[in-house]
Protein backbone atom coordinates (compact mmCIF):
# COMPACT_ATOMS: atom_id res chain seq x y z
CA UNK A 1 0.00 0.00 0.00
CA UNK A 2 1.36 3.29 -0.66
CA UNK A 3 1.41 6.37 1.71
CA UNK A 4 -1.62 8.13 -0.21
CA UNK A 5 -3.62 4.57 -0.79
CA UNK A 6 -6.88 4.51 1.05
CA UNK A 7 -7.63 1.28 3.10
CA UNK A 8 -10.34 -0.44 1.54
CA UNK A 9 -12.21 -1.09 5.02
CA UNK A 10 -13.33 2.60 4.65
CA UNK A 11 -14.80 1.64 1.35
CA UNK A 12 -17.05 -1.11 2.27
CA UNK A 13 -18.51 1.07 5.24
CA UNK A 14 -22.12 1.29 4.62
CA UNK A 15 -23.82 5.09 5.90
CA UNK A 16 -24.92 5.34 9.28
CA UNK A 17 -28.39 4.18 9.38
CA UNK A 18 -30.84 5.32 11.75
CA UNK A 19 -29.89 5.14 15.36
CA UNK A 20 -26.66 3.36 14.78
CA UNK A 21 -23.13 4.78 14.41
CA UNK A 22 -20.09 3.19 12.67
CA UNK A 23 -16.59 3.33 14.12
CA UNK A 24 -13.23 2.73 12.92
CA UNK A 25 -11.35 0.87 15.47
CA UNK A 26 -7.82 0.88 16.40
CA UNK A 27 -5.15 0.08 18.67
CA UNK A 28 -3.25 2.03 20.75
CA UNK A 29 -0.90 0.95 23.84
CA UNK A 30 -2.50 -1.93 24.38
CA UNK A 31 -6.01 -0.53 24.26
CA UNK A 32 -8.77 -0.10 21.60
CA UNK A 33 -10.13 2.82 20.51
CA UNK A 34 -13.01 4.11 18.03
CA UNK A 35 -13.56 7.27 15.91
CA UNK A 36 -16.99 8.03 14.29
CA UNK A 37 -16.37 6.97 10.68
CA UNK A 38 -18.03 10.03 9.89
CA UNK A 39 -14.28 12.23 11.21
CA UNK A 40 -11.68 9.78 9.02
CA UNK A 41 -10.43 11.04 5.97
CA UNK A 42 -8.23 8.32 4.89
CA UNK A 43 -5.21 6.04 6.51
CA UNK A 44 -1.98 5.76 5.24
CA UNK A 45 0.95 4.32 5.87
CA UNK A 46 3.51 5.81 8.49
CA UNK A 47 6.46 7.41 7.12
CA UNK A 48 8.13 10.45 5.46
CA UNK A 49 7.36 12.78 8.38
CA UNK A 50 9.30 16.34 8.68
CA UNK A 51 9.54 16.95 12.25
CA UNK A 52 9.01 20.63 12.68
CA UNK A 53 10.76 22.64 15.74
CA UNK A 54 9.19 23.95 18.89
CA UNK A 55 6.08 22.45 18.29
CA UNK A 56 4.15 20.32 21.50
CA UNK A 57 6.07 16.94 21.71
CA UNK A 58 2.64 15.17 20.79
CA UNK A 59 3.08 16.78 17.16
CA UNK A 60 5.38 14.95 15.76
CA UNK A 61 5.91 16.60 12.44
CA UNK A 62 4.26 17.06 9.14
CA UNK A 63 3.32 15.07 6.14
CA UNK A 64 2.80 16.35 2.56
CA UNK A 65 -0.82 14.72 1.51
CA UNK A 66 -1.12 15.40 -2.27
CA UNK A 67 0.56 18.94 -1.97
CA UNK A 68 -1.69 19.47 1.59
CA UNK A 69 0.85 19.77 4.22
CA UNK A 70 -0.57 17.59 7.42
CA UNK A 71 -0.09 18.37 10.71
CA UNK A 72 0.33 14.52 12.50
CA UNK A 73 -0.31 14.48 15.84
CA UNK A 74 1.49 11.08 18.25
CA UNK A 75 -2.02 9.85 19.67
CA UNK A 76 -0.23 8.01 22.67
CA UNK A 77 1.59 11.28 23.72
CA UNK A 78 -1.41 13.53 23.57
CA UNK A 79 -2.82 11.03 26.64
CA UNK A 80 0.16 11.44 27.80
CA UNK A 81 1.21 8.02 27.51
CA UNK A 82 4.56 6.47 25.98
CA UNK A 83 4.46 5.74 22.89
CA UNK A 84 4.86 2.30 20.99
CA UNK A 85 7.85 1.80 19.30
CA UNK A 86 6.87 2.21 15.46
CA UNK A 87 6.62 -0.88 13.08
CA UNK A 88 5.26 -2.02 10.03
CA UNK A 89 1.77 -1.75 11.43
CA UNK A 90 1.87 1.60 12.44
CA UNK A 91 -0.57 3.56 10.40
CA UNK A 92 -1.51 7.45 10.32
CA UNK A 93 -5.68 7.71 10.21
CA UNK A 94 -6.44 11.37 8.43
CA UNK A 95 -9.08 12.96 10.02
CA UNK A 96 -11.68 16.00 9.85
CA UNK A 97 -11.68 18.19 12.69
CA UNK A 98 -13.85 20.97 12.79
CA UNK A 99 -12.43 23.98 13.17
CA UNK A 100 -15.33 26.63 13.55
CA UNK A 101 -17.32 28.75 11.50
CA UNK A 102 -18.40 25.30 9.83
CA UNK A 103 -14.86 24.58 8.62
CA UNK A 104 -12.84 21.39 8.89
CA UNK A 105 -9.16 20.85 9.15
CA UNK A 106 -6.86 17.57 8.25
CA UNK A 107 -4.60 15.92 10.71
CA UNK A 108 -2.96 12.84 10.95
CA UNK A 109 -2.77 10.59 14.01
CA UNK A 110 -0.64 8.20 14.82
CA UNK A 111 -1.70 4.60 15.82
CA UNK A 112 -0.28 1.38 16.53
CA UNK A 113 -2.52 -0.57 14.52
CA UNK A 114 -5.89 0.23 12.36
CA UNK A 115 -8.24 -2.92 13.35
CA UNK A 116 -12.42 -2.61 11.27
CA UNK A 117 -14.97 -1.09 10.68
CA UNK A 118 -17.69 -1.90 13.78
CA UNK A 119 -21.41 -0.52 14.13
CA UNK A 120 -23.23 -0.12 17.18
CA UNK A 121 -26.47 0.44 17.61
CA UNK A 122 -27.56 3.36 21.13
CA UNK A 123 -28.04 0.56 23.11
CA UNK A 124 -24.26 -0.62 22.93
CA UNK A 125 -22.90 2.52 23.56
CA UNK A 126 -22.24 3.23 27.63
CA UNK A 127 -22.20 7.28 28.22
CA UNK A 128 -18.71 8.98 29.52
CA UNK A 129 -17.26 6.95 32.86
CA UNK A 130 -16.37 9.43 35.12
CA UNK A 131 -13.03 7.89 36.80
CA UNK A 132 -10.99 4.66 35.82
CA UNK A 133 -9.99 5.84 32.20
CA UNK A 134 -6.37 6.18 31.44
CA UNK A 135 -7.02 9.44 29.32
CA UNK A 136 -9.00 12.22 30.05
CA UNK A 137 -12.58 12.24 30.25
CA UNK A 138 -13.67 15.08 28.02
CA UNK A 139 -11.73 13.29 24.80
CA UNK A 140 -14.23 10.31 25.42
CA UNK A 141 -17.67 10.12 23.16
CA UNK A 142 -18.85 7.16 24.90
CA UNK A 143 -17.93 3.65 25.72
CA UNK A 144 -18.44 0.98 23.00
CA UNK A 145 -19.66 -2.52 23.81
CA UNK A 146 -18.43 -5.27 21.63
CA UNK A 147 -18.82 -9.04 22.44
CA UNK A 148 -18.68 -8.25 26.03
CA UNK A 149 -15.13 -5.94 25.69
CA UNK A 150 -15.38 -2.22 26.46
CA UNK A 151 -13.43 0.16 23.86
CA UNK A 152 -13.23 4.01 24.58
CA UNK A 153 -14.91 5.90 22.01
CA UNK A 154 -12.75 9.04 20.78
CA UNK A 155 -14.48 12.71 20.63
CA UNK A 156 -11.83 13.63 18.08
CA UNK A 157 -12.88 17.01 18.19
CA UNK A 158 -12.37 17.75 21.98
CA UNK A 159 -8.67 15.33 21.70
CA UNK A 160 -7.71 18.04 19.34
CA UNK A 161 -8.47 20.94 21.40
CA UNK A 162 -9.09 24.50 20.33
CA UNK A 163 -5.59 25.58 20.87
CA UNK A 164 -4.18 22.74 18.82
CA UNK A 165 -6.56 22.93 16.00
CA UNK A 166 -5.42 27.07 15.67
CA UNK A 167 -2.14 25.53 15.07
CA UNK A 168 -3.15 23.00 12.73
CA UNK A 169 -5.11 25.18 10.21
CA UNK A 170 -2.18 27.37 10.44
CA UNK A 171 -0.35 24.41 8.72
CA UNK A 172 -3.10 23.84 6.68
CA UNK A 173 -3.18 27.61 5.29
CA UNK A 174 0.74 28.17 4.98
CA UNK A 175 2.38 27.55 2.21
CA UNK A 176 5.71 28.54 2.87
CA UNK A 177 8.85 26.61 3.78
CA UNK A 178 6.57 23.47 5.40
CA UNK A 179 5.41 22.53 1.68
CA UNK A 180 8.77 23.35 0.23
CA UNK A 181 10.29 20.81 3.05
CA UNK A 182 7.66 18.37 2.53
CA UNK A 183 7.40 17.99 -0.81
CA UNK A 184 11.26 17.33 -0.72
CA UNK A 185 10.11 13.81 0.78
Amino acid sequence: MSAATQQPLLQDAAPESAGRQQFLTFGLNDEVYGIGILHIHEIIEYGNLTVVPLMPDFISGVINLRGNVVPVINLARRFDQQPREINKRSSIIIVEIETGDDSFAEAGIIVDNVNEVIDLGADEIAPVPTFGTRIRTDFIQGMGRVNDQLMILLDINHVLAISEISAIVEFNGSPGDLRERTAEK
